[in-house]
């Protein structure tokens, strides 16, 4: 049976500007009983095609369109998305990773997917997807052979959906305890099986080439919220004396002191603790540096805690402006997508402020180009950040 949900005529303009969700109160009534994952068909009052997406009942976003074309979705489908996705990006080099799919902005909401080297890592964060996952997964081993699939879908979203967090082997080998991957040149060791995300910090790779083109030899570095040492890689290699790496996981720390000794790097100091408190400490010390890179974790992770999560923003970025020396370079971040680049801008300036500095803004960050963000889906530009120096 052909499940139908009928949109309201007022929210027409959603259709016409393309955008890939459908919220439930836009929905006037539907057909059939359509359950978690399944495939509806979006039509107008009239009864016209409008689109055809997945349903996630438990979801306030009820259908995630996959196609505004009256077409099936089936095997065929899949394999033409995932087709498509995966090849303006290129072959990926042995050993290098990179984002293959990225959810709404491939036109596949729900569905993210990184290549390790001979490893990929898959997560499902809809229901949708967490039904079609074991096909998408064949259709994946299909088109790159990789030695193995590897589901990392253990994200708090999920909930949302109705949907228990769950990792594990998709097809094909487990991933050893830790992938070697070259990047820029350099070495790191991921851990796609624990690690934050699907392993790695992937959606930072051009910022971190940016970070070492700015540092200058004998610099003092403080890399917050250091996670395995990324940055501290680059900025050691660009040639800065010191690189303190602060975070509040001592298992990511010790990663990280394997991933500098893995480039050349011995003795570099790791710090565990609150970063918050570090920078306090550090304050009263009258410790100051060259450079600062600010790379929190998501600290909005709904509306309902907005307001709590500027003001962190704004407390953080305010301490590493105090610790800045005459011509410091601060690099800052905001990984949350509720907070948008012209508000994380005024939330850096109101720091800057409090703090009676003064700087400029030498770029704008984003993620890169294995991350795009569809036109028709803003929400995808979750990753923004200013690289600022003091005068």
């Amino acid at each position: 049976m052909l499940l139908k949900a009928v949109l309201h005529n007022d929210r027409l303009k959603t259709i016409q500007r393309r955008h890939p969700w459908i919220f439930s109160k836009a929905i006037k009534r539907f057909s059939g009983s359509p359950g978690s994952g399944d495939v509806v068909t979006l039509v107008s009052e009239g009864g016209d095609f409008l689109a055809r997406g997945l349903w996630s009942p438990e979801s306030t976003i009820r259908l995630r369109v996959l196609t505004w074309e009256d077409e099936l979705i089936d095997t065929g489908f899949w394999e033409k998305r995932l087709k498509r996705a995966i090849a303006w990006r290129g072959s990926v080099p042995p050993n290098e990773a990179r984002r293959l799919v990225h959810a709404e902005s491939d036109y596949l909401p729900g569905l993210v997917v990184d290549q390790y080297g001979g490893w990929l890592v898959l997560q499902a964060l809809t229901a949708g997807i967490d039904r079609y996952k074991h096909d998408i997964a064949e259709i994946l081993n299909k088109l790159l052979n990789p030695r193995g699939i590897y589901e990392r879908s253990d994200v708090d979203v999920r909930a949302r959906e109705g949907l228990k967090e769950t990792t594990g082997l998709l097809l094909g080998e487990t991933p050893p305890d830790l992938v070697e991957i070259l990047e820029n040149n350099h070495r790191f060791w991921v851990d796609i099986q624990h690690g934050h995300k699907t392993g790695f910090y992937l959606d930072q790779r051009e910022n971190r080439q940016i970070c070492a083109d700015f540092v200058q030899p004998g610099m003092q570095v403080m890399n917050l919220f250091s996670y395995t040492g990324g940055f501290s890689v680059y900025a050691y290699a660009a040639g800065a004396e010191t690189v303190i790496s602060v975070d509040a996981s001592h298992s990511a720390l010790e990663l990280a002191d394997q991933n500098l000794a893995l480039n050349g790097f011995s003795d570099t100091p790791l710090l565990a603790g609150d970063v918050f408190e570090v920078l306090r400490d550090y304050r009263r010390e009258g410790q100051t540096f060259d450079m600062i890179i600010l790379d929190p974790p998501k600290f909005a992770k709904s509306s309902q805690n907005l307001e709590s999560a500027l003001r962190g923003y704004k407390d953080i970025n305010f301490l590493a402006w105090q610790l800045l020396k005459p011509n410091g370079i601060l690099m800052t971040f905001s990984c949350s997508g509720l907070v948008e680049a012209d508000l994380f801008r005024k939330v850096v300036f109101g720091a800057l402020e409090d703090a009676g500095r003064d700087a400029q803004v030498l770029r704008q960050l984003e993620a890169p180009p294995d991350h795009p963000v569809a036109l028709t889906f803003p929400e995808g530009a979750y990753l923004k950040g200013l690289l600022c120096r003091v005068i």
